[in-house]
């Protein structure tokens, strides 16, 4: 989170206009582990990340308007519910399933990120990449990156066709006026239930903030 900050700031220094901000995190870890401010990895890395540079550029973002947030989520998001009360994955920690669960926490917090910026003239919008073939997963640890290794070499799409949609979404004038929605293959997808659950999103929100607040 400490980098995060940084990260940030040197953006915010050098950067008087942001006219697209591109949140990309998507790590996927075999084993638990913890943040120096003792958030498990993967939510701070894959969910926390986008907030805190999302609301440390949030005022940059607003004076560039129209301008664009777009968050990389994924249709991992459908096979997992949320639990506020677990979000650090204390209990039965298991990779795949805190990386869909991370990935269900960005479509809520685009959704509620969206709510918040409506006035502002900056849009929030999502989407599902595809499965690319990147060095995602490769490193995770343990049976999880031979798993995501083999599934890439017979299933992956390449970089460039698993850019399309973020490309889309960055820049075409066909969405320069929508906000809150989840995309694939460059068309709004109906993500699941309890990723278009609104209430849950907003305490999901304050909950993250929170946490940013102590971290």
């Amino acid at each position: 989170m400490r980098d995060t900050r940084r990260v940030a700031a040197e953006i915010a220094r050098h950067e008087p206009r942001i006219d697209v901000l591109i949140n990309n995190a998507g790590a996927l870890f075999g084993r638990r582990a913890e943040t120096d401010e003792g958030l498990e990895l993967t939510f701070a890395t894959n969910h926390m990340s986008y907030f805190l540079l999302s609301e440390a550029l949030r005022d940059t973002l607003a004076r560039s308007a129209p301008a664009r947030i777009v968050n990389t989520a994924s249709a991992a998001h459908r096979r997992v519910s949320l639990d506020l009360d677990d979000l650090q994955s204390r209990h039965g920690f298991r990779g795949f399933t805190a990386y869909s669960r991370s990935k269900l926490c960005n479509i809520l917090f685009t959704r509620e990120q969206a709510r918040r910026l409506a006035a502002s003239g900056v849009t929030a919008n999502c989407l599902h990449p595809g499965f690319v073939a990147t060095g995602f997963g490769e490193e995770s640890g343990g049976a999880i990156q031979h798993i995501v290794k083999a599934a890439k070499a017979l299933l992956a799409i390449t970089p460039e066709q698993g850019a399309e949609t973020l490309v889309y979404l960055a820049s075409h004038p066909d969405v320069a006026h929508i906000s809150g929605e989840y995309f694939d293959k460059c068309a709004p997808a109906l993500a699941s239930r309890e990723a278009r659950n609104d209430a849950l999103a907003a305490r999901l929100w304050d909950e993250t903030e929170r946490l940013a607040r102590h971290a």
